[in-house]
């Protein structure tokens, strides 16, 4: 019985899929409507993002990321220099 019910479940699908109109999803006809009355506005592929800041030239990133290392290199030297051997 099973096996029936498997053909039939296939011919149903098989029968859905070849359908002419597919009616659309419950949230598809909820964004239609709300958009027909309130369309959104359009937005640019890769539109600028309000929460970023100014960016900072690679220069500046590369001086402050070669002072850190200069400073902890300082730093381990001077604590290598203090202690007692």
């Amino acid at each position: 019985m099973s096996e029936q019910d498997d053909d039939q479940r296939e011919f149903d699908i098989k029968w859905a899929d070849q359908a002419e109109y597919k009616e659309p999803s419950a949230r598809a006809r909820m964004l239609a409507a709300r958009w027909k009355e309130n369309p959104p506005e359009p937005v640019p592929f890769r539109g600028d993002p309000e929460h970023v800041g100014p960016r900072r030239s690679s220069w500046v990133s590369t001086v402050i990321v070669l002072g850190c290392v200069a400073a902890v290199i300082l730093i381990l030297g001077y604590a290598r220099f203090q202690a007692p051997y």
